[in-house]
């Protein structure tokens, strides 16, 4: 999958070489995302763990608090 969106970034910037100053910036742009893709991201948040019981407010009746 890398290999798929460096390839994308790297066609990006060769058509942004011939490309009018507008869409220059907008291919360019489009490069540094699929270059970001490309890379894997270690430094990811991870998930919070699953919760092993429902809130207590689902629990409580009516005029329980």
């Amino acid at each position: 999958m890398e290999e798929f969106y460096s390839g994308f970034a790297q066609q990006a910037r060769d058509l942004a070489e011939k490309a009018d100053p507008f869409t220059r910036r907008r291919l360019l742009d489009l490069a540094k995302r699929y270059d970001a893709k490309s890379r894997p991201t270690g430094n990811a948040r991870p998930l919070p763990p699953p919760r092993t019981s429902p809130p207590s407010t689902l629990f409580s009746g009516p005029g329980e608090a």
